[in-house]
């Protein structure tokens, strides 16, 4: 079976979405979309697909479509996904869309509510739990191997100067941050937030948030647009009663660490993934896969549900932060 697909909003993210697809023999590309024509026509040419430039027009043209990415951007880089992606869902047809999945939660309630009333398939560009090393360490996780979890410390930071909303550092960045979390630990119970705004900063572009999870785990996260580039994308470490593990960079480097012993078990680039930008095609696959094996709405991967769960958790770190309260989700 050949899942005809298309992809709204074509620029650099949606670019990547259409190259995959482009690449993946399950696919056919029929369809890009921008409101910027320039944009549309270009990718048309590009990927030998059929250029539109409003979701209504792709709808009501008749084209086939088995699913559609939706890699708009916006205020916060989520500001613009509701309206194409709700479009989309009343179509009925299964929607990728790029985190976060809104910037506000209404919204993102709204499209999670429509698709599973509707049992359409919804996920959501959570790319960094798709890497080999991080299913691997997933099935440690699950095996029992580490034992009973006791925390996890997780770092990510960039270097990204741009000024935006005085959330856009916690909107925009730890949407990946959160699902990773939540795909090693469980669901977030309480949150306490600190934050600071880095030198000549108008946002608040540091971050420290501590976690509390439903299974009695704790955690904390640290964040930052403020870091240069030697200093690394991301670390996460998770820690139990029979060992940890710790794996940089969300595919590079993962190592297991008993606890009653000295022997240590290491991992180099697992399954010949290299580096961050190739964690799209990991992902954009598990999700062709997923649907052409006839996934139901209910078993997808990284899902709109889990985007919005993250979400959730951002919003009541900014609120920790606002009343100086630990915050209960």
């Amino acid at each position: 079976m050949t899942l005809k697909v298309g992809v709204v909003g074509v620029g650099n993210i949606g670019s990547i979405h259409a190259g995959v697809y482009k690449q993946n023999p399950k696919v056919e590309l029929v369809a890009v979309c921008d409101i910027i024509k320039a944009k549309a026509d270009a990718a048309a040419e590009k990927f030998g697909a059929r250029a539109f430039y409003s979701v209504r027009e792709m709808l009501d043209s008749g084209i086939q479509l088995d699913a559609v990415s939706v890699a708009t951007k916006g205020e916060e880089n989520g500001g613009e996904h509701f309206a194409p992606t709700m479009e989309l869902l009343e179509a009925g047809i299964p929607v990728l869309g790029e985190k976060p999945i809104s910037n506000r939660i209404d919204e993102g309630e709204k499209m999670v509510a429509l698709a599973e009333s509707r049992k359409i398939p919804y996920a959501v560009n959570l790319n960094h739990r798709f890497t080999p090393a991080a299913v691997r360490a997933k099935e440690w996780v699950d095996s029992g191997r580490l034992g009973k979890l006791h925390m996890i410390n997780f770092r990510m930071w960039i270097n990204n100067p741009a000024e935006s909303s005085p959330w856009f550092h916690l909107r925009a960045l730890h949407p990946h941050s959160f699902d990773v979390i939540r795909y090693f630990v469980g669901d977030v119970k309480r949150v306490a937030a600190f934050m600071m705004k880095g030198e000549g900063r108008s946002i608040w572009s540091n971050t420290q948030i501590l976690l509390e999870f439903e299974n009695g785990a704790i955690g904390n996260l640290v964040g930052s647009y403020d870091a240069g580039k030697s200093y690394g994308l991301e670390r996460c470490e998770v820690v139990g009663s029979q060992g940890r593990f710790v794996l940089e960079d969300a595919c590079e480097q993962l190592s297991f660490y008993p606890r009653h012993s000295i022997e240590t078990e290491s991992y180099s680039y697992l399954g010949g993934m290299r580096a961050f930008n190739e964690t799209f095609k990991s992902r954009i696959d598990a999700w062709v896969d997923q649907l052409a094996a006839g996934a139901a709405y209910n078993e997808i991967s990284a899902s709109g549900r889990d985007a919005l769960k993250v979400q959730k958790i951002i919003e009541a770190a900014i609120k920790s932060f606002e009343t100086g309260q630990i915050i209960e989700l």
